[in-house]
């Protein structure tokens, strides 16, 4: 997606970049998918969540509840 991040040690050091670009992603739990979530409505172009079933677990219809907001985003079932 675009951000500079590099790991040292156990810290994990982020530059600032003028935009993140989307991009297919993985959900390794259920912070992470929404912190990619929201990474994919604030970047350019399409992002693709995968994992959902971690997000599923801790957040009910949670693109109903992005989408009451403004966000474009839908669920497409495989």
């Amino acid at each position: 997606m675009g951000a500079k991040i590099t790991a040292q040690g156990k810290t994990a050091i982020f530059e600032g970049v003028d935009s993140l670009y989307g991009a297919p992603v993985y959900s390794t739990d259920l912070r992470a998918g929404a912190a990619l979530i929201i990474a994919g409505i604030c970047a350019n172009g399409v992002t693709e969540v995968y994992n959902l079933e971690h997000i599923d677990r801790g957040y009910e219809n949670i693109e109903e509840k992005f989408r009451s907001i403004g966000a474009k985003i839908e669920r497409i079932e495989e």
